[in-house]
């Protein structure tokens, strides 16, 4: 029983590889297809015009009026109609060759299809050799069970870490509408406070204030979130907090004089190194978390090469 089931493994394994590389063939060939019908396309104007040359000269035109008073109508349409002949072969060529290529990606694309179930015939083999060598208290038995055990922990531990990566994107696009929104605010109150800004631009500065507000609010809900993320991840994480405080309207508008102006200008300015710094401490944890996403693979792929090697000696 054993040994069929390594003979079908070895078949498998090689429909495998074949999918894997008539995979790449189809993209290679996909590439050659979109390359020769950009070539293809100037060579068909080019016959277009050719051919649009010999016909003013064949039909009535100025171009065989003014040939014909020259006396080198004929030499004039022969050329024509060599150079006409010419870009038509070269057409011909290109769109001969670019059938050609059609054909070998349809092909292929037949083939990858034939081929779709493989992936999933060979993994079910190898758990099908797996379930015969434990039954079998084959000594590989145990090292497989650790080799599971750890595949499921691994398993686990990168989708936590997928899932607070995904926390941690949410949380960097909220701030990066903050600091938009801040950056609108402190243009318009660095207008208001050394221009000579009036009510106007007061009511426009603290608009934008208020729209900076209300992102910060949304930018805040998704760093809870993330920090609700990050308290179900094993280790020692640091997740940022955000704090823009008030950003107060009345005394500014109503007001109006250069030290009010400078508080919300200070104001302003305040909660953007706010959002630098949440800023900055999401996108090293967004950093952490790629290094051990990357590290998880690395040592899955090292684990699945072992079981494989386990479960297809003879």
């Amino acid at each position: 029983m054993n040994g069929d089931v390594v003979r079908r493994l070895a078949e498998a394994a090689a429909r495998v590889r074949e999918h894997q590389t008539i995979g790449g063939q189809v993209e290679l060939l996909r590439r050659r297809v979109e390359e020769a019908e950009r070539h293809l396309e100037p060579l068909r104007h080019a016959h277009e015009r050719e051919q649009q040359d010999v016909e003013r000269l064949e039909g009535h035109s100025i171009t065989r009026v003014l040939a014909s008073l020259r006396g080198s109508r004929d030499d004039d349409l022969a050329r024509e109609r060599a150079e006409a002949d010419l870009a038509a072969r070269r057409a011909a060529d290109a769109q001969a060759h670019l059938a050609g290529l059609r054909r070998e990606h349809r092909a292929a694309q037949a083939r990858r299809a034939e081929l779709a179930e493989a992936p999933a015939t060979y993994a079910a083999l190898l758990d099908e050799r797996e379930r015969l060598l434990i039954a079998g208290r084959d000594p590989r038995a145990a090292r497989l069970a650790a080799l599971a055990a750890e595949r499921d922990r691994l398993t686990s531990r990168a989708r936590q870490v997928d899932e607070v990566a995904q926390a941690a994107m949410a949380a960097r696009t909220a701030l990066a509408a903050v600091r938009d929104h801040l950056a609108k605010a402190d243009g318009w109150s660095t207008y208001d406070t050394f221009f000579g800004g009036g009510m106007v631009s007061s009511v426009i500065k603290h608009n934008r204030m208020d729209d900076a507000a209300a992102a910060a609010r949304v930018a805040d809900r998704r760093l809870a979130v993330l920090r609700t993320e990050l308290a179900d991840l094993p280790g020692v994480w640091v997740a940022p907090e955000l704090e823009l405080g008030e950003l107060t309207r009345f005394a500014d508008i109503f007001l109006d004089n250069i030290f009010t102006d400078l508080a919300v200008r200070g104001r302003i300015r305040r909660a953007q190194d706010a959002v630098e710094r949440a800023g900055a401490a999401v996108a090293w944890l967004r950093g952490r978390l790629a290094t051990e996403a990357a590290e998880l693979h690395r040592r899955r792929n090292d684990l699945a090469g072992e079981r494989v090697g386990l479960l297809t000696a003879p």
